[in-house]
């Protein structure tokens, strides 16, 4: 009887386990959540630019690998705009298309969030990865003026709040607040926009200063999800049918 006890045990571990598994094993990954791809490739050009003289050949050459990624959610132009200031070796326009472009990222990312406002997993990633793409741009809004940085990292904290909490088996539940996280959302966009001189962050083609382009693909990464369920209910029918086999040798 102590075995089985200790059979029983172990396998309400490994099943608690497995509840506790990050989602990405078998949902959509969108890589490191505190990473963004294109501002990681931003400051990756500012540094050649910034070298004596300007390193134009180098930021091509880097710029190239993210083209990919920026045309197929934005549309070509912001990719385009930039590479045609790089070719014609003006750092200063290069820099500034690169940045609005960014702040376009920003826009699709936290836009994309209100479309499925109940999808937590998802739009806590979707969150981070905007605000790792603001963290690319904010030395230039904190050398204008640390008080609006300041504001702006507020502005997040009280976004990712306003998303509210699943918690675990009813604990630590938090109710989201969509009006709060809109509220908060066209709190950073006016301060970005002012900062950058851009006029609009609807959504359209891409014209410097305008649109952020094309949506982010909505993809569904919390158990909200009935396939995301699959696997789990999938190892616990295994666990147990073990249990039972185990069950009636005993009783034989």
């Amino acid at each position: 009887m102590k075995q089985f006890k200790r059979f029983i045990s172990a396998l309400f571990v490994c099943v608690l386990a497995i509840a506790l598994m990050p989602l990405a094993a078998w949902a959509y990954s969108y890589g490191n959540p505190n990473e963004e791809a294109v501002a990681e490739n931003y400051k990756q050009v500012v540094a050649k630019l910034n070298q004596e003289p300007p390193d134009f050949k180098g930021a091509v050459e880097i710029f190239q690998p993210i083209k990919k990624e920026l045309d197929m959610h934005m549309g070509p132009e912001p990719a385009k705009a930039i590479q045609d200031a790089l070719a014609a070796e003006d750092k200063e326009a290069a820099l500034n298309t690169y940045q609005k472009t960014l702040i376009l990222n920003i826009a699709r990312r936290m836009e994309s969030i209100e479309k499925d406002f109940k999808n937590y997993e998802q739009n806590k990633i979707l969150l981070a990865k905007a605000r790792a793409t603001y963290d690319a741009i904010s030395p230039i809004v904190k050398e204008k003026d640390p008080k609006v940085d300041e504001k702006v990292r507020a502005a997040y904290d009280e976004a990712l709040a306003a998303l509210g909490n699943p918690g675990l088996f009813g604990v630590g539940v938090k109710q989201p607040d969509q009006a709060k996280y809109t509220a908060k959302k066209n709190e950073i966009f006016d301060v970005l926009k002012q900062e950058f001189g851009i006029e609009s962050l609807d959504v359209g083609h891409f014209k410097p200063g305008e649109g952020p382009g094309n949506p982010v693909k909505k993809t569904s990464t919390g158990l909200g999800d009935p396939k995301n369920w699959i696997p789990l209910a999938a190892i616990i029918l295994v666990l147990g049918f073990i249990v039972f086999r185990t069950m009636r040798k005993r009783r034989a």
